[in-house]
């Protein structure tokens, strides 16, 4: 299973992102999480085939319709204890 932790940045808050990525991450089959944080950033666990977690990470560069994203940072990390994708509470 491949699994990375990312931060998305740019306009990705207050337009439904959070909730767009997880109707994403759902439709491809990816577990994980997805949250704010208190910088204005989106931070998200994803985790699932290559090829599923490689096609959302390609959707997040464009995000939902009112997004503007500017980066998004990858690290490797071990995959998440629970199947789904949820969203969790602001961090």
């Amino acid at each position: 299973m491949n699994a990375r932790r990312v931060v998305i940045a740019g306009r990705v808050q207050r337009i439904g992102y959070r909730q767009w990525m997880v109707a994403e991450a759902r439709r491809l089959g990816v577990d994980g999480w997805v949250r704010n944080r208190a910088d204005g950033t989106v931070e998200a666990l994803v985790a699932g085939d290559i090829a599923a977690v490689q096609a959302l990470l390609s959707a997040c560069r464009r995000g939902p319709l009112l997004a503007r994203v500017d980066t998004i940072t990858e690290e490797f990390v071990e995959p998440p204890d629970q199947p789904g994708f949820r969203r969790l509470p602001d961090a």
